[in-house]
């Protein structure tokens, strides 16, 4: 098997493994065990648990990057916006997912400083996706104030998605962001 396919195999398995059982969960033996190999398949790649969790953590921060370059591609900016906030919303299994694990992570950072690092490395890249999705929306003098408070509801939505997924579905999900869209003063220009 490729080795980079192979480290994202790996990954996958951790992400799993911190959504459905937090950071216990994420043991080279338990990741080993739920692809169905021995240790040694984890540790040709990752000689420890904090190398492990420093990549998966990478992979988080690797993945917003690679999307604010889909979003320079966006010319219109309605659909930049749109598609800024939908990128947050777990509106998908693996995307679900993934915000479990992020929440299950949020709740051992002061236990983990390689945490805390990552959430501090990852702040800037989640406000520099929606600076991009809304700054040609706004003034630049209200770009930050607009940005904090966008944060908080993508913030908020992700949270009640991963509390309450039966309530949340996809549909009902992209319905709230068509709501909160048309609530921003800069409805006029997202129309579509």
């Amino acid at each position: 098997m490729d080795p980079e396919e192979r480290v994202r195999d790996i990954a996958t398995a951790s992400l799993q493994a911190l959504s459905e059982g937090g950071l216990s969960e994420l043991t080279l033996r338990k990741i080993a065990r739920r692809m169905g190999g021995s240790i040694t398949l984890i540790t040709h790649y990752f000689p420890n648990r904090e190398a492990l969790l420093k990549a998966v953590l990478e992979y988080a921060l690797a993945d917003a990057d690679a999307f604010l370059g889909e979003l320079e591609e966006i010319t219109d900016p309605g659909e930049r916006v749109r598609t800024a906030l939908e990128w947050f919303l777990p509106n998908s299994e693996e995307a679900l997912l993934q915000e479990r694990a992020r929440v299950a992570l949020l709740t051992h950072q002061g236990a983990e400083p390689i945490i805390r690092q990552h959430l501090q490395r990852m702040e800037p890249a989640m406000r520099a996706v929606l600076a991009r999705g809304v700054e040609d929306l706004v003034p630049a003098d209200e770009l930050d104030g607009t940005v904090d408070m966008v944060r908080v509801w993508v913030s908020g939505m992700a949270l009640s998605v991963v509390e309450h997924p039966e309530i949340w579905t996809p549909e009902r999900q992209l319905a709230a962001m068509e709501r909160f869209i048309r609530m921003l003063s800069f409805a006029e220009h997202a129309a579509g």
